[in-house]
């Protein structure tokens, strides 16, 4: 990866967040943008909006919002355009997901009837449990490919937007693993030619953003951008990727916990995580192919946080499970359930339950717009190809060959404010003592 010099070329124009899916976690983004917009909410959650970052040493008191700090889009300069296998527009869609109440989506009418799902390039093979008649005719994956292409186009030129970034909230699909066709550029443009099924929908969607110099995050588990292939054309493109799998309700509160369990040396004997949601994403992972993508990425985090190579007492015998249940009359509404069994001094056993009625896309539309926010920043700032500063927002972060996976929540957080240090010309903040930096 590379970054261009300081200073970072700034923002100008119209910024299109385009969004394959327009279900739950994409309207509850739009709706509050508009709602922050109008002056009637905070962006709580976003990093990107409300956090400050230390910039030098601590007696220097330089504590800039982020936003002020580096030149991101403002919100005023977003539009937002998208596809949806369902035809609802941005209102009814919202409606019908049943995320926020009808108070607060009832002065965001106007504005989200006027945001319309493109027709989506949809195979119900993908996602088993999901069907709607707003889909492209089924034609070759390269046609398909190309009909994404245009959209994006006709979509920037409505929108009057002068950049674009692409963020996937659609629906997870069938758990694939990678393929030849996966291997390089040719060999994933010739499995689109020849209908590959290794290439999946969401393939389709990363490559026509990556094809049209868009930014491109993953917030499924879906393999996606996450292949040789599109790993290649970024770079050649000159391109950010990152993903995958928003983290936002159970995982992120494993990788909150689990470094500090380690940081204090206290052994993990099991680790039991239930879940039960009733939105559309509950519905899908019903099916078991579906959930086992989400299964990967859900259950990744612990091992690479606790290091159970390096402390095999007390890791290595960890026994961790993940569930997930559909259970419709809790809509979007999910709890998270976690039972958690340690050790402390001289191996006494110990308890920790912790019960999270959490709301996925609650949490999760604030990480679609930081991520909108950040790709765009490094796109201007000359950055290509996979962005690990950004696995802070994912549960299973896309990261360089021959990298590991970085899932301590605080590690992610620091290497993230220190790389928007760099790229605004300061110094990396490394926390020791003032007289020693």
């Amino acid at each position: 990866m590379t970054h261009s010099a300081n200073p970072i070329p700034p923002h100008s124009g119209k910024l299109l967040v385009l969004t394959p899916g327009m279900g739950a976690v994409a309207t509850t983004f739009i709706a509050g943008v508009e709602a922050i917009r109008q002056g009637n909410a905070q962006p709580v959650g976003s990093v990107s909006q409300l956090q400050t970052i230390r910039l030098g040493h601590r007696s220097e008191n330089r504590n800039p919002l982020i936003r002020d700090f580096v030149p991101l889009a403002p919100l005023s300069d977003l539009a937002f355009a998208g596809w949806d296998v369902y035809p609802d527009d941005a209102y009814d869609a919202a409606a019908r997901a049943q995320v926020l109440n009808p108070q607060d989506l009832s002065p965001l009418a106007d504005f989200l009837h006027t945001v319309k799902p493109m027709k989506a390039a949809f195979d119900p093979a993908y996602v088993k449990r999901l069907d709607g008649p707003n889909v492209k005719p089924m034609k070759g994956k390269r046609e398909l490919a190309e009909a994404l292409r245009q959209d994006i186009r006709d979509a920037m030129a409505k929108a009057g937007a002068s950049r674009a970034v692409m963020v996937w909230c659609g629906s997870t699909e069938i758990y694939l693993r990678p393929a030849a066709c996966h291997e390089s550029i040719e060999s994933f443009e010739a499995g689109l030619d020849a209908n590959d099924p290794a290439i999946a929908p969401s393939q389709l969607y990363a490559y026509a953003a990556i094809m049209e110099g868009v930014p491109y995050a993953n917030g499924a588990p879906n393999l996606s951008a996450d292949s040789p292939a599109l790993e290649q054309l970024a770079i050649e493109r000159g391109v950010p990727v990152a993903g995958k799998d928003f983290k936002t309700g159970q995982t992120l509160m494993k990788t909150i916990l689990a470094p500090g369990f380690k940081a204090r040396m206290l052994a993990i004997s099991g680790w039991f995580s239930t879940n039960i949601l009733g939105n559309r994403d509950g519905e899908i992972l019903d099916d078991p192919d579906s959930f086992k993508a989400k299964e990967v990425t859900k259950s990744g985090v612990l091992d690479t946080i606790l290091q159970p190579e390096l402390y095999p007492h007390l890791y290595k015998d960890l026994y961790h499970k993940v569930r997930i249940n559909y259970y419709p009359p809790r809509g979007d509404a999910k709890e998270g359930w976690d039972n958690i069994d340690i050790r402390g001094w001289l191996d006494y056993p110990m308890q920790i339950k912790v019960d999270f009625l959490c709301r996925d896309s609650i949490l999760a539309a604030p990480i679609v717009l930081d991520l909108a926010l950040f790709l765009d920043l490094a796109s201007r700032s000359g950055r290509k190809g996979i962005q690990e500063w950004l696995s802070f927002y994912f549960k299973s972060p896309h990261t360089e060959p021959g990298h590991v996976q970085e899932h301590d929540l605080f590690i992610q957080h620091v290497r993230m404010k220190n790389t928007l240090r760099v790229m605004a010309g300061e110094r990396p903040v490394t926390h020791l003592d003032e007289h020693e930096e």
